[in-house]
């Protein structure tokens, strides 16, 4: 039953006839995961809570930072250095004091996922990579837990529900992840702060109509959205047996499956590559020049007498500033710039031995 002051607070759902009470004591007593506090997340979270949903967990291991706030406007600058899944739990019980909150601060692995998702009736996806949005796809189908997903890049958004009622997964639509660099995230190619307001929301708005059982769901449509031409596009696709067959078909290795390796996010090193670890040796050690072409103002700073700081705009100016007889390495915030540039130099440049940092710099000194 709902008490008089849920009556007063759901008012605008108790009277919408698609909804009533009825339908409101479904949202009270759904569980709902969202993997990820941050600008998916965060307003996915806040309408959800704002709608009553019973029970919400919150999966994210990550810090706030400065560069959050743009577009994760959950959070406040005294909230930079804590946990967002904390914080979001913290700041939206103020929202609703009926809803219970469950926090995971530990990163979604093969290892916890299965346990997790078993304990939600729907998930909502709002993670910013290939890896994890495979794991939680696998464990969704396993677990056959419905799931609401959402990306965003650049202007652009995309929008979908997978494995519910048999309807289609993330592997139906995309079986194989993008080749390793041709897909940037928005710490190396940006987003305009609004944009995942606008699908964190409608992500919510799904989880919503796949709680009450109303409407029509985005299962087997993907729908696109277009920030600058203000359009939404909507494609349909259909179910891969064979997708699914094989998810389930592997459920015994299932932990110790590797999906870093899957998407091509951990491969061993080239020659021409090094890791944190090789970086730090580097640093102060006069038979290298350090090149960071990162933007003044990314984190986290590196300072050191080898290193030069020049950004990618002025690196054909660089060329004039190195010594060619030291080994240059180049960093950037995630190595797909620190690619590029290598490409660059050693086009510009004869006989120069330039290493690159794989996988960047924004995880030194974590």
């Amino acid at each position: 039953m709902l008490s008089i002051e849920e009556k007063q607070r759901y008012n605008r759902h108790l009277i919408l006839s698609e909804i009533g009470e009825e339908g409101q004591l479904k949202i009270k007593s759904a569980k709902v995961l969202v993997i990820g506090a941050g600008g998916l997340g965060c307003p996915a979270l806040q309408y959800l809570v704002g709608a009553g949903i019973g029970t919400i967990g919150i999966v994210d291991f990550d810090t706030i930072d400065l560069s959050n706030l743009q577009r994760q406007v959950l959070f406040t600058i005294d909230d930079i250095g804590k946990n967002k899944a904390t914080v979001a739990a913290e700041r939206l019980s103020q929202l609703n004091n009926h809803t219970v909150f469950k926090v995971y601060t530990d990163k979604l692995t093969t290892e916890n996922a299965l346990s997790i998702f078993e304990a939600y009736d729907f998930v909502l996806d709002g993670t910013d990579n290939f890896s994890t949005r495979y794991l939680v796809n696998d464990a969704s189908i396993i677990t056959k837990t419905p799931l609401v997903y959402g990306s965003i890049y650049k202007f652009e958004g995309q929008l979908s529900v997978f494995n519910y009622k048999d309807g289609p997964s993330y592997r139906c639509l995309f079986p194989n992840p993008p080749e390793p660099g041709t897909v940037q995230n928005c710490s190396e190619i940006g987003v305009l702060g609004i944009l995942p307001g606008t699908i964190g929301t409608q992500m919510a708005n799904e989880a919503i109509k796949l709680v009450l059982g109303i409407g029509t769901s985005l299962s087997g449509f993907l729908m696109l959205y277009n920030a600058l031409e203000t359009s939404y596009t909507k494609l349909s696709f259909n179910r891969s047996a064979d997708q699914v067959e094989q998810v389930l078909a592997n459920v015994e290795n299932f932990k110790t499956q590797d999906y870093d390796l899957f998407c091509a996010l951990k491969t061993a090193l080239n020659e021409d590559e090094i890791d944190l670890t090789a970086l730090s040796g580097y640093l102060n050690t006069k038979d290298y020049t350090i090149v960071d072409i990162r933007e003044a103002w990314e984190l986290p700073e590196f300072v050191g007498d080898n290193v030069i700081q020049v950004n990618m705009a002025a690196l054909k100016e660089v060329k004039y500033r190195l010594d060619l007889n030291n080994t240059i390495v180049l960093i950037c915030q995630t190595g797909f710039r620190s690619s590029q540039a290598k490409t660059y130099l050693e086009n510009e440049i004869e006989g120069i031995e330039i290493l690159h940092l794989k996988g960047g710099i924004e995880d030194y000194g974590k």
